[in-house]
């Protein structure tokens, strides 16, 4: 039985298969930088479909008129920020280079499509629901929480916001 301590922290319970115990020890040291690098990386490919056209993306042309129609203005200056938290964002949280401040960034960029986009069409990913992006709004959100953690630009310089 696990034992509770003060605040969100407890003891760690008992382990139903020790041997595993080395496994565990080993990955849980790379667990935090894997999560924060692929959900970074996983960003940086919506940013270069809407910043370059790249992966049969529409590019800024297509993202202005995208953010036009839904109704943010300037739609131009909204279309390059998301396009920007999308690519350099990603890039941020890949490697924990200003972690939260990119997280942040693609935290509200999420919310919003997930709210403004997707949130209309049900749950399903597969008829446009907001499944995908409310995950990584979360994901996101866990590494503003977290911070870049260990295998980090952020950590290597020893400086964080």
């Amino acid at each position: 039985m696990e034992k509770q301590t003060a605040g969100c922290h407890a003891s760690k319970p008992e382990l139903v298969f020790p041997f595993m115990a080395p496994v565990y020890r080993t990955g849980s040291c790379i667990a935090w930088p894997m999560v924060r690098f692929f959900a970074g990386i996983d960003l940086v490919p919506h940013g270069m479909q809407k910043l370059f056209g790249a992966f049969g993306g529409g590019g800024m042309e297509k993202t202005i008129a995208m953010v036009s129609h839904l109704g943010f203005a300037p739609p131009a200056f909204w279309a390059y920020l998301l396009a920007g938290t999308e690519f350099f964002g990603g890039l941020m949280i890949a490697f924990g280079f200003l972690t939260r401040l990119g997280a942040a960034a693609a935290t509200i960029s999420l919310t919003v499509a997930f709210l403004a986009v997707h949130l209309k069409n049900g749950f399903f990913l597969m008829s446009g629901g907001y499944e995908y992006a409310m995950f990584w709004a979360v994901v996101c959100f866990a590494i503003f929480l977290r911070g870049g953690g260990p295998f980090s630009i952020d950590a290597r310089i020893g400086k964080e916001l």
